[in-house]
């Protein structure tokens, strides 16, 4: 039996490795803990919830106003005395959260093995995202099984001299969405009553949009796009769940407050906002797993960003990168609302980011090598 501790800490890892640890509970080969840092403490939590995951541990470090470097300081502390009492024979993290970094960091000081999912995403700028970029690159260094979810993920690693342990298996971030809109649809949910004032029988576009990287002036450029779009727009809708970091909460009320088909909400739940994007017709965003969940729904994705550690779907054609201009997400939006032909050739575009079976493939993998080599 190979003991697994999974270590994470906000909501996006919570998404992405809950289809991992199911599938792993369901071989006995597998003795599966879990270990949460807290690190998103509320929006962790519906998540774990909604999944049904009951964390071992529970390092619950969030504390008001913490910074990067209490993250990282109390991740280490607690999680050492985690990995003592587990003695996992692999400790398995995903992406790129400071939770992460402190997790593989952990692992590697204790000797343990590391599993890195969505290994190889590179912007190539070390701050964008910011400390997301070099938290990855650092992960997949310790890392000794990288399962990157494209080929250019695993030929970003190549460049680097990683060139053993690596599997292309897709993004468990499409397993998660199948997954939690058959939960959605098994129970016969449905949450339109729960957005009072938005019309469902038109145009909806969901907003996400957060990142540091964007804080002041791109930021305030952005609102104003969504402003000029709304209105322009009189029969269509945007609908915004608002980040609570007041950095972006104070500007977003304050540019946007007073517009009447533009809706704010407070953050959502998983289980609405993926129902909410299966009724949107594009999306607006800055966010990563959306970059990569949206398609798998055929829906449009415009990237609030210069830079994108995602280039996959702009390939594919299901994304486009539009920046943080007032004026190109205007003139985007608009043709993507207005040439029928524009829509239909990115709604259509095959997604490059899985298939929703990468969870059973990783479990296939570790199975098979700890058959091979006695332990991971």
């Amino acid at each position: 039996m190979v003991k697994v501790l999974f270590i994470f800490g906000t909501r996006p890892e919570a998404i992405k490795m809950a289809p991992l640890i199911k599938e792993l509970k369901r071989d006995s080969f597998f003795h599966v803990n879990v270990c949460v840092t807290g690190q998103h403490r509320h929006l962790l939590d519906q998540v774990l919830d909604f999944f049904n995951i009951k964390p071992d541990y529970d390092c619950n470090i969030m504390q008001p106003h913490q910074d990067l470097f209490d993250i990282t300081e109390a991740s280490l502390r607690l999680l050492k005395n985690v990995l003592a009492d587990s003695k996992p024979d692999v400790v398995i993290v995903q992406g790129d959260t400071t939770t992460a970094f402190a997790g593989a960091l952990s692992a590697y000081y204790a000797k343990v093995k590391i599993v890195h999912l969505e290994a190889g995403l590179r912007s190539d700028n070390k701050y964008s995202p910011f400390p997301e970029e070099i938290n990855r690159a650092l992960i997949d260094r310790m890392a000794d099984y990288c399962f990157a979810h494209t080929e250019k993920a695993v030929s970003n690693l190549h460049a680097e001299g990683i060139n053993e342990r690596i599997w292309n298996t897709g993004n468990t971030v499409v397993d998660a969405l199948y997954d939690g809109l058959k939960i959605i649809r098994d129970k016969n949910l449905s949450y339109e009553r729960e957005f009072p004032g938005v019309q469902f029988n038109g145009k909806i576009l969901l907003i996400t949009c957060h990142r540091r990287e964007s804080f002041g002036e791109p930021f305030r450029e952005i609102c104003g796009a969504f402003a000029d779009i709304a209105e322009q727009n009189k029969d269509i809708e945007l609908v915004y769940p608002v980040h609570p970091n007041p950095s972006v909460r104070d500007q977003v009320y304050k540019l946007l407050g007073s517009i009447s088909n533009i809706h704010l909400l407070e953050p959502l739940d998983y289980p609405r906002l993926i129902w909410l994007m299966s009724k949107s017709y594009l999306v607006l965003t800055d966010s990563g797993g959306i970059q990569e969940e949206a398609p798998a729904l055929g829906k449009p994705v415009l990237v609030l960003r210069d830079v994108t550690e995602r280039p996959e779907g702009l390939i594919a054609g299901c994304a486009k990168l539009v920046g943080t201009s007032r004026t190109k997400i205007v003139n985007e939006v608009s043709a993507l609302l207005n040439s029928r032909s524009a829509y239909e050739a990115m709604a259509r575009a095959q997604n490059p980011y899985g298939d929703g079976s990468t969870s059973q493939k990783i479990a296939q993998i570790l199975r098979n090598s700890a058959i091979t080599e006695g332990q991971p």
